[in-house]
């Protein structure tokens, strides 16, 4: 029999040699994908061309036209539903097909840690002069546009307050859509727009369930909104999390910016369990989003969204959709994804987007933990729930399961149903984290500890999981530990006939060092795509970020949790997107002009390596992180408004760029040179070589953005094994706007590397002028 051909959804798009003109049937590949000009003229063409095949016998005859999302703003094209052969039949430059479930999403402290409010930076005390500096210059953001590609957005919050706010800026063009509990009243002069697209997700996933979301922009799942709060949200004082953890001032990046929500991502739900199992974003419609954001006119776009597998730029709806905002000098700031601590897990590797990974602030809300043998562990919890300060037994959940429950590798996780009542009632359950388990699983085993009639539950980490103490808001008095302390727990109830154990109440402390340090989850390089081009970009707070939420979801999101706070921890690089994405605001409000690669460079640039201690930041495994964890390092908002020297690149050097992936299906109606240029040639302020044969020279060209008759000069800490020389080495400016070129000769010393990441080794190069710094980091191979 043979196989049935299955309709599938593929995003259409058309491109031409002549931007500037429409296209007709007669000349069939005149569509475009970038000017305004064109889509004027045929973005109602386009679509009655397919129309027309279909009705004349063409090329479309049969197909299941549906032409669900529309992206005839800037990208010029639409989703429509084809088998694999009618779509190979359209005289479409770009037919690229969409995946189900390939894309998902991937907070207050955060802005006095890294020294944008308050008198210390990184626990370092900062000159009066830098004290709230940025803020000042940018007037905290002021009508500079953040859209947010995302789940949605709870516009009652407190974050998204109007009061004081002037009109609209003449600029905007986007729309407040209405929907269900959704109305234009709903926006104002904060939020000042809302769409909403699920046409592709209904057509993978069939009508969505009123039950689990909102078919608005309204946020159902608190991600959202999270996200908005923490890129622009106002400053909300005595905001705190459920339980009254981490009591404070609650704000955004860039609090007096505007935002605008375009909600692409929607439930997954699991039809015989009644729950929802993750969620999905359809690449259809979050291309549509980012067409709409584009010419609705947004200044920054956050997308907290990554995809578990890398393809090639052309058939990435994200790189797609952001290279179309580049070129609208749009600030495109994404996630790295939560994939990590795995080599080659980073997403979002195109280098025109600012890809975000995420770590520490110097927060702890822990709660302690006493062994019956005077040993003192610390862990980490966000449970409302407390235990008389006494000791309880403490057992293993692997010494006290059901007969029933194999004796396996999970034994001892504590999963649904393995936990005997009779052996666990009245003990505290010591539980084994597993590998991979997500909020849901961890909070879950604290269920069944207390469905098993425990009083208590100690998460421990296994070995491969490091000692990264996740803070989660149990059901039950619990607490959360590393990988060693886990296993001196086991090893102190093997050793013992008599085994108790008290878990002290939360304390919130501040100052914690040593702070940041890289997220275990955080994923890392090297790119899997283009190995000479360094991913992820930078690090920002990441890790236990309070933010606004939707004011009737649960911390836990689960159908049987009925607690409700308005405003809760997430972690993820989904929130440490939008703390880039906030700051890139305020950089974009001080310096309207500059473009969104210079925006990138001087955040990139000007970013530490150091923790609080003054000493090498570091991973969740206490080791040295590298640029393969970070990138350029960790942002670093008082300085990065006066980078001194910025690394600029225009749409068509990334257009070359692609000529030299051989990708040039992203924009086709480009013409590559015959000898397309070096992939390290991209003017970019970091540097990735891989396989190294013989020597390598790159060029860079570096624009003052400084002072008058300025000087800077070179210095280099090469990669192990590896010679690294600047020419010349010192550069010298009379103007500001002079641009300056040097070269990078690389090659393999005698000296003998011990690079142990992956064959990699690490180093970077820094111009300074005694004001300023301005580093980029190097990894070769």
């Amino acid at each position: 029999m043979p196989m049935k051909k299955v309709a599938t959804m593929f995003n259409l798009i058309k491109l031409g040699k002549n931007l500037d003109k429409p296209a007709t049937k007669a000349s069939g590949k005149g569509w475009c994908l970038i000017s305004r000009k064109c889509h004027e003229g045929i973005n109602r063409p386009m679509k009655g061309l397919l129309i027309t095949d279909l009705q004349a016998g063409g090329p479309a005859t049969n197909a299941h036209i549906n032409f669900s999302p529309q992206y005839d703003q800037n990208v010029n094209g639409f989703a429509a539903v084809l088998t694999p052969e009618e779509a190979k039949l359209f005289e479409v430059v770009q037919v690229t097909r969409n995946q189900p479930n390939a894309w998902s999403l991937h907070t207050t402290r955060s802005w006095e840690f890294m020294g944008l409010e308050g008198g210390r930076e990184f626990g370092r005390s900062i000159d009066n002069k830098m004290r709230g500096n940025l803020h000042r210059e940018a007037n905290y953001g002021k009508d500079i546009i953040v859209g947010l590609l995302d789940s949605g957005i709870w516009p009652e919050s407190r974050s998204f307050n109007d009061e004081g706010f002037g009109p609209v800026p003449q600029s905007w063009k986007g729309i407040c859509q209405a929907g269900e509990s959704f109305n234009s009243s709903h926006c104002n002069r904060k939020v000042i727009g809302a769409r909403y697209y699920l046409k592709g997700f209904e057509y993978f996933y069939g009508q969505i369930n009123n039950s689990f979301e909102y078919r608005s922009p309204r946020d159902f799942d608190g991600h959202g909104t999270h996200t908005s709060s923490t890129a622009g949200g106002r400053k909300v004082e005595n905001a705190s999390a459920l339980g009254g953890f981490a009591s404070g001032t609650a704000s955004g990046g860039a609090p007096l910016a505007r935002l605008a929500m375009y909600k692409v991502c929607w439930p997954l739900i699991d039809p015989i369990q009644k729950r929802i199992t993750g969620d999905d974003c359809v690449e259809a419609d979050m291309l549509a989003a980012m067409d709409d954001a584009i010419g609705d006119g947004v200044d920054v776009l956050s997308i907290s969204i990554g995809s578990y597998s890398q393809i090639n730029f052309s058939s990435n709806g994200i790189a797609i959709g952001a290279l179309h905002a580049i070129k609208k000098n749009i600030v495109v700031s994404c996630a790295a994804g939560n994939d990590g601590p795995g080599a080659g897990t980073v997403s979002n590797l195109a280098p025109w987007v600012i890809t975000v990974g995420a770590s520490s602030i110097d927060r702890d809300i822990y709660s302690s933990l006493v062994l019956g043998n005077g040993i003192k562990i610390e862990g980490h919890s966000r449970s409302p729930h407390e235990l008389k300060k006494e000791m309880y037994p403490l057992v293993y959940a692997g010494d006290v399961i059901e007969p029933h429950v194999p004796n396996n590798s999970s034994v001892g996780q504590c999963l649904p149903g393995s936990l005997s009542p009779t052996k666990t009632n009245g003990k505290i359950v010591f539980c084994m984290r597993g590998v991979n388990q997500s909020r849901i699983d961890r909070i879950e085993k604290g269920v069944e500890v207390k469905r098993a009639g425990g009083v208590g539950m100690i998460l421990g980490n296994n070995p491969e999981v490091g000692e990264g103490k996740p803070s989660d808001p149990h059901f039950l008095p619990a607490t959360a530990v590393g990988a060693k302390d886990a296993a001196t727990i086991l090893n102190y109830i093997k050793s013992s006939n008599n085994s108790v154990a008290q878990i002290n109440p939360i304390v919130t402390t501040l100052d914690i060092k040593p702070a940041p340090t890289m997220a275990a989850f955080s994923s890392t390089g090297p790119n899997s795509l283009v190995a000479d081009t360094l991913k992820p970009d930078i690090t920002a707070p990441g890790m236990e970020i309070l933010a606004a939420s939707n004011e009737k979801a649960s911390p836990t999101g689960l159908g049987y949790d009925h607690r409700y706070a308005k405003y809760i921890f997430m972690s993820g690089t989904s929130m440490a997107c939008p703390h880039v994405a906030g700051l890139a605001a305020l950089v974009k409000a001080v310096h309207p002009t500059w473009s969104s690669a210079a925006i990138r460079s001087a955040l990139m640039t000007t970013a530490t390596l150091k923790n609080n201690l003054g000493k090498p930041i570091t991973t969740a495994f206490g080791e040295v992180a590298n640029p393969f964890n970070f990138g350029s390092g960790h942002v670093r908002p008082t300085k990065a408004s006066d980078p001194g020297l910025v690394y600029d690149a225009s749409f068509t050097d990334y257009l070359l760029y692609l000529c030299s992936i051989r990708d040039q299906n992203v924009v086709p109606s480009f013409s590559c040179p015959n000898v397309p240029p070096s992939v390290h040639d991209l003017n970019h302020p970091s540097l990735a070589i891989s396989n190294l044969k013989g020597t390598v020279i790159v060029k860079r060209t570096v624009t003052n953005v400084g002072g008058e008759k300025s000087v800077y000069r070179a210095t280099v800490k090469p990669p192990d094994g590896f010679y690294v020389k600047l020419s010349p080495n010192m550069l010298y400016f009379n103007d500001v706007g002079e641009k300056q070129s040097f070269t990078i000769t690389v090659k393999a010393s005698l000296k003998e590397s011990n690079s142990t990441i992956g064959g990699y080794s690490f180093g970077s190069y820094t111009w300074k002028d005694g004001i300023h710094v301005v580093r980029s980091p190097i990894a070769v191979s």
